[in-house]
């Protein structure tokens, strides 16, 4: 039975940016939608009307939309949307000039700083004038090996002004992990900081630059941004100059905007990369625009002036997403760093001093606080705060408990899942409608997710496969160096031609919400019967002891065993007693299939850059199977801890 947390009140549905879009349905097309289950039908049963809608109601600045808004909504992969639509991405995002402010930056507690639009604007004209001069135009790329930081932003605006191409990788990366990524892409300028700052230490990135520009053939120009120091010595960086130096002959002047087709390329974004090469996706501007306007302003109900922040980096997508917050005019919140820097409260400083209102971070660290026991409920005021949202992971039922007990009572909490591969949601938040312990409130606007069984046929109130069987904008335009398309449709339409399958096992509730079991190439088989990582994670993560677990199938007598490993408190073992109440709880809270055969206690769980934990890695390392990139790793030293185990020999 389904639990609400929380309603909105009826001023703050009334105030909406949903029930005005509601009554443009209205007005324009005569749509009834007494309720979001029913605009949502609508959404999927007239695309071409919804998504002309979608444009005109958040002003999409450009020429079109045109007469044709869809050619084929059903050709997955294929369709073409808006094909007489011409426009420009950083257009779009930079439509205010004025003194308010666009970006608000914290690194850690050693560097604050703000731009205001006007600021914003100046810099991308001296950057895109920069690049014009390093020869960078239409459809080249631009790198950018940076913290989350201003001149992240900047480049990524100027670079798309240009109709160039952006793809950006934090400063975390190793190396190898760089060259995996940006190798591929072949940049003609790469953009990198002096260093960056983590647990108040500086890190220095030049000594990783001095590798990876010459490694990289195509790299004409390296800009180097200060961060952490003045003016750091660039005499071992082939090609590099301070940025500084790279905009100085450039004046200030109106930014000039290559209108472009819809499909046009903007960003290349990559997958994760832990079982192979990353594979480089490829977003178009225009359909990364449509899709996140519309999930700012429809689904997180982003106000001209509000103030967007997510707990991200420039290697993963929720990036992308939050600078997108510009179209809707709303301040961007920057924070790069350790979240839980010093007392673990950072976050919910810069909340308050900024006046965030939406306030976007993992499931994993709203987990890891929840054990710090901290109660900013208590602490903080958060009184600007009305949406936090919540990805990367599955948040578990008890993690809805803590978000209503600790931070904020009256506050939308949004959990949201979507991926790199679409750079926007499938399911997300509903800002007119409740919020049910557990439960994604629903599905996407436009977006038709089904539920889909074995035999490719769709289920409610049951678990399966997470498919989408129309196509919408934001679907890669493709992947690089993938001219026949193979990869992509390898991808996402093999599995059920004509129909994309994400990989999440889910099921669709009878609120109209949706529950996340986890990725479905994770799921556990014990005895022929699937069984979900997260239904597991949920109650082992609420014992005090533990502070992380990853669970895995072993293959074993012809059959597959579940193997629980668990991270626990500092200075404690994992003894005959834990071992039983993990048992205990599971057994009690699900079924006896549930129960792992195996718990070992491990020292270190090994996560994506992103803080994704990587299953599939671990269960090839226990069965002696190589990794083929741990670059993609941000603890790769980690997977070391799961071999040659002595407790999975018997």
């Amino acid at each position: 039975m389904s639990v609400q947390l929380w309603q909105p009140s009826k001023e703050r549905v009334e105030e909406s940016n949903l029930v005005a879009f509601m009554a443009a349905a209205k007005r324009r097309f005569g749509v009834v939608a007494a309720d979001y289950a029913a605009l949502w039908r609508w959404s999927v049963a007239a695309p071409d009307q919804f998504w002309r809608l979608v444009w005109e109601f958040c002003g999409i600045v450009g020429d079109g939309p045109g007469e044709v808004v869809v050619d084929d909504p059903s050709r997955m992969p294929g369709a073409r949307w808006f094909p007489e639509a011409r426009l420009n991405f950083a257009e779009n995002l930079l439509r205010r000039h004025d003194d308010g402010d666009a970006v608000v930056f914290w690194g850690e507690d050693r560097v604050k700083r703000r731009l205001s639009f006007a600021e914003l604007h100046a810099l991308v004209s001296r950057v895109q004038q920069a690049l014009r001069a390093a020869g960078v135009g239409e459809g080249d790329r631009v790198a950018g090996y940076l913290p989350n930081m201003p001149e992240a932003v900047a480049f990524m605006l100027a670079t798309a002004s240009l109709g160039a191409i952006w793809s950006s990788a934090s400063p975390d990366f190793g190396v190898q992990g760089v060259l995996d990524r940006f190798g591929q892409i072949a940049p003609k300028v790469l953009v990198s900081a002096d260093g960056y700052f983590y647990s108040g230490k500086s890190h220095d990135s030049l000594d990783k630059l001095a590798e990876i520009a010459p490694a990289i053939a195509s790299v004409e120009r390296v800009v180097v941004v200060p961060y952490t120091r003045a003016a750091a010595d660039l005499s071992a960086v082939a090609k590099a100059v301070h940025l500084d130096d790279f905009i100085a002959p450039f004046a200030a002047r109106p930014v000039e905007y290559a209108r472009l087709p819809f499909a046009h390329p903007l960003y290349i974004m990559y997958s994760s990369g832990t079982t192979g090469a990353p594979k480089c996706i490829v977003h178009s501007a225009g359909g990364t625009l449509i899709q996140q306007l519309k999930e700012h302003r429809l689904h997180s109900d982003v106000k001209p002036g509000d103030r967007v922040f997510y707990f991200t980096t420039c290697g993963w997508m929720m990036w992308n997403w939050l600078v997108a917050g510009l179209a809707a005019e709303a301040t961007l919140l920057l924070y790069d760093g350790n979240p839980s820097h010093l007392d673990g409260c950072v976050l919910f400083d810069l909340a308050d001093a900024e006046g965030m209102t939406l306030f976007g971070t993992s499931a994993k660290w709203l987990d890891a606080i929840a054990k710090m026991g901290l109660e900013p409920i208590r602490t903080h005021s958060l009184a600007s705060v009305r949406t936090i949202c919540s990805t990367g992971s599955v948040l578990a039922p008890e993690g809805f408990d803590y978000v209503y007990a600790k931070i904020k009572r009256d506050v939308q909490l949004a959990s949201i899942s979507g991926g790199t591969d679409i750079v926007s949601c499938f399911m997300l938040g509903n800002p007119i409608g409740p919020v049910h312990r557990g439960e994604i409130q629903a599905r996407g606007l436009g977006m038709k997710v089904e539920v889909f069984d074995e035999t490719g046929a769709p289920v409610e109130g049951a678990k399966g496969e997470l498919v989408c069987t129309l196509a919408f904008p934001s679907m890669p335009v493709g992947f690089w160096n993938d001219p026949s398309g193979e990869k992509y449709r390898a991808a996402y339409f093999d599995k059920f031609p004509g129909v994309w399958t994400h990989g999440d096992w889910v099921e669709l509730t009878a609120t109209g919400g949706i529950v996340v079991y986890g990725r479905s190439d994770a799921t556990l088989n014990p005895g022929g019967v699937r069984i979900g990582t997260a239904e597991i994670y949920r109650q082992v993560e609420q014992i005090d002891e533990v502070l992380e677990s990853l669970v895995i199938g072993q293959d074993w007598q012809a059959d597959v065993r579940v193997v629980l490993f668990v991270r626990l408190r500092p200075g404690l073992a994992l003894g005959p007693e834990l071992e039983a109440r993990i048992r205990k709880r599971i057994r009690d809270s699900t079924t006896p299939r549930h129960v792992p055969a195996r718990i070992v206690q491990v020292d270190d769980i090994p996560r994506t850059k992103s803080g994704k934990i990587v299953e599939l890695a671990v269960r090839d390392v226990v069965h002696g199977r190589a990794v083929k990139n741990r670059e993609a790793l941000a603890n790769p030293d980690a997977l070391d801890l799961f071999r040659d185990r002595p407790e999975l020999l018997d």
